[in-house]
């Protein structure tokens, strides 16, 4: 029995060190850190060929640069009741979205848009969605949001916008405009050219005032505030 025992003791040692070594691997620490808070929305950012949009990301109500919201956000209130159960209650209001499939002309497809009911009747008022992207009011631009303003982009680069705005041109007699690429080139230039002119300025007055001599008076106004302070 004595032998017996000992070989089964010895057949199980092995089993004995490799489950304390998988105990051993075990980690009272998560490997990632464990959160109830939802995560922080980024801001929407633009491409670097894309002109700055003037009027910036949104810093509340961010999901709003991801469609055409047309300004709209979420309203916090109360909901009043009266009669027998008066009293107020706490009420959220949030934008009427819809994914919806809207047809540019310019690119020639539907695009799957998150769009507002109030920007969708825009569009059908103003006759389609080349049309809502393209208005040039300030109240336009502004509603357009990130969003809109990437999607107006890459409507106006198209070509068949490129070859309207050409006919329009001709028709008008002006010039080609210039890309935006001259446009900053042009704009670094001029700031070359004035920080060269205030530079040749500068050393013109310099030179001036080491060759104009020092006179009796301008000697005199030189000493006249430490006299002041040193008084006898």
């Amino acid at each position: 029995m004595t032998l017996q025992a000992a070989v089964c003791s010895a057949r199980q040692l092995p089993r004995v060190s490799l489950l304390t070594a998988s105990f051993h691997n075990i980690s009272l620490q998560s490997a990632r850190a464990f959160s109830t808070t939802l995560p922080a929305q980024r801001a929407a950012t633009l491409p670097a060929d894309i002109p700055p949009y003037p009027y910036g990301p949104r810093r509340t109500f961010k999901q709003a640069d991801s469609g055409l919201y047309g300004g709209a956000t979420i309203i916090f209130g109360n909901k009043i009741s009266k009669g027998r159960n008066k009293g107020k209650t706490r009420r959220i209001w949030k934008p009427n979205v819809r994914k919806e499939k809207v047809y540019s002309k310019a690119l020639d497809e539907e695009l799957d848009l998150k769009v507002t009911h109030r920007v969708l009747r825009t569009i059908n008022k103003v006759g389609g969605l080349d049309e809502y992207l393209l208005g040039d009011k300030p109240a336009r631009i502004k509603e357009l949001g990130m969003f809109g303003w990437k999607l107006r982009w890459r409507v106006m680069t198209s070509l068949a916008m490129k070859e309207k705005f050409r006919l329009e041109r001709q028709e008008l007699g002006l010039q080609e405009p210039e890309t935006f690429e001259q446009f900053l080139a042009r704009h670094s230039d001029q700031e070359k050219i004035e920080a060269a002119n205030e530079h040749n300025l500068k050393r013109q007055q310099e030179a001036h005032e080491a060759a104009t001599p020092m006179t009796a008076d301008s000697m005199r106004e030189l000493k006249t505030p430490e006299m002041r302070t040193n008084p006898a």
